[in-house]
């Protein structure tokens, strides 16, 4: 019996990394969720709940902001949900007892975006609003770490923006009932994503304001996504990520920090 199919004889396993995987919403990659005999079962696993999350934008002067939300999970062999993210699962292909590519396409909300209220420095710029964004994501997932890459577009027209995000991660179990999952990545944005969002058009310069038009830019990524589960019903998930800006975005004069993070608290209740 290789590794992947003995942890099919732990359910417990199966919904713990579901929900580390998920949590943070395609913000990097998935562990390994569903084994390959799983995916064969028409069993879907729901899952609600409560969680809130606390992020810092880089735009100068802007507030921190704490936001609530309800967590909705549904989990099968053909989609996964949870979060901004909805997930349409496609065959995978089992290289071996250690080793999986999965395939899926994806569409998850992005509430990126501010009103010329949020801060000082957005007086007199025109709204920027977050969107819907859709495309493809693959990986690869490994004994040894898992990789994963999504590419996608921002269909709600918005930005008209490009993004295509890199990802290696690895989960590690300790006891029953507790499971880390530590990841770095790299998320590249087109120059109309990054425009859209840190550019100052010539209607919006003022005296502390010039002009500015984004280009492409590639952010750096790391944090740790956490689960402690009771039992086989209540859990509790953590995450904390910090992102390092690139210059392209840096440079903006909407933008005053070369950081921004997030963290993220919940209760899942799965059934």
């Amino acid at each position: 019996m290789g590794p992947r199919q003995s942890l099919l004889l732990n359910g417990r396993l199966t919904i713990m990394r579901l929900v580390t995987a998920a949590f943070f919403g395609g913000l990097v990659i998935a562990s390994p969720l569903v084994l390959a005999d799983e995916e064969n079962s028409d069993e879907t696993t729901w899952g609600l709940g409560v969680g809130a999350i606390s992020d810092q934008d880089p735009y100068a002067g802007i507030d921190r902001e704490n936001t609530p939300f309800p967590l909705f999970l549904v989990e099968n062999r053909y989609i996964s949900v949870f979060g901004p993210e909805i997930k349409f699962k496609l065959p995978s292909l089992v290289i071996s007892d250690s080793q999986q590519l999965d395939f899926g396409i994806v569409a998850q909300y992005d509430g990126s975006g501010y009103e010329q209220g949020d801060a000082t420095i957005l007086n007199g710029m025109s709204e920027r609003k977050g969107g819907f964004w859709a495309g493809a994501k693959v990986e690869w997932n490994t004994d040894l770490v898992d990789v994963g890459a999504e590419w996608l577009t921002d269909v709600s027209g918005n930005s008209d923006g490009q993004r295509f995000d890199l990802g290696l991660e690895r989960t590690w179990e300790f006891g029953e009932h507790i499971m880390l999952t530590p990841h770095v990545g790299a998320s590249w944005q087109d120059d109309k994503n990054v425009d859209y969002y840190f550019g100052v058009r010539d209607s919006e310069v003022r005296f502390d304001r010039p002009a500015y038009s984004g280009e492409s830019a590639v952010n750096i990524e790391a944090g740790v996504r956490g689960v402690y589960q009771f039992d086989q019903h209540h859990s509790v998930l953590i995450g904390v990520e910090v992102t390092s800006l690139a210059d392209e975005i840096k440079d903006s004069p909407l933008v005053d920090r070369s950081t921004q993070n997030a963290v993220l608290v919940g209760y899942l209740y799965t059934f």
